[in-house]
């Protein structure tokens, strides 16, 4: 199997994770390197999502999870974040009372503008430009989307963890999407992505995972999956 062509900056060694008595994850090892973006691939329901929520201290779990030299297992979710991670979940969580300029300027985490500032989010996502003076709850699915993902960039994070980004999007939206994930990958922003468009997965990774029943069954690079027809056929397609 590949190894990360940078010193990790992410590293998951023999990851357990649980959901009271259900054993999810089965000792999953993984690493992402600094300036490198890392697809987490897989079928519903494998743990992909769990990984994600265990990096972020979200589920009880065991294992070593270490984040440059710091372990984030038994840190709380608000201790993890600070440390320079940022997460975009599933569930595309944004303030809905509040405006998207709002929930962008909560997104800097009380820190002086860094590199990344309102102009980039709206040169990236021209609509959220448009309705920047509109409560984020009115907005529509993709343009939560959009939000989530400016809102996690504007905190400066080393490392993104991001969830299912193109999940239930029109067309139109997930190639912004993908075109947001290619300015990560030229700006060396390190990403965990956990992604079921293969297609947008291949395009950006520089290396991929795939998993199948809580454990790791594939790594290696986009064109060593591509070559790689049993592992396609038995765990990713349907």
């Amino acid at each position: 199997m590949s190894g990360a062509a940078t010193e990790p900056l992410l590293r998951i060694e023999n990851l357990h994770a649980y959901y009271g008595k259900s054993h999810v994850l089965h000792g999953v090892d993984l690493n992402v390197g600094a300036g490198e973006i890392v697809s987490l691939l897989g079928r519903n329901g494998v743990g992909r999502s769990t990984t994600a929520k265990a990096i972020m201290g979200l589920v009880d779990a065991t294992g070593s999870i270490v984040f440059g030299d710091r372990q984030l297992l038994g840190r709380k979710a608000y201790e993890i974040a600070p440390l320079g991670i940022g997460y975009v979940p599933e569930s595309r969580d944004i303030f809905p009372t509040l405006t998207v300029e709002q929930n962008l300027l909560l997104g800097q985490k009380g820190r002086r503008a860094g590199r990344w500032r309102f102009d980039d989010m709206y040169r990236m996502f021209p609509r959220l430009a448009e309705r920047r003076h509109t409560q984020a709850g009115v907005l529509s699915g993709g343009e939560q989307q959009m939000l989530t993902l400016c809102r996690t960039l504007m905190g400066e994070p080393r490392l993104m963890v991001i969830d299912e980004p193109t999940e239930g999007l029109a067309p139109k939206v997930i190639e912004l999407v993908a075109d947001y994930l290619d300015e990560l990958k030229r700006s060396g922003v390190s990403v965990l992505l956990v992604e079921q468009k293969l297609a947008i997965a291949m395009r950006i990774s520089q290396r991929v995972y795939v998993m199948g029943h809580g454990r790791i069954v594939f790594e290696g690079t986009p064109d060593e999956l591509r070559a790689n027809e049993g592992v396609r056929r038995e765990w990713l397609e349907v």
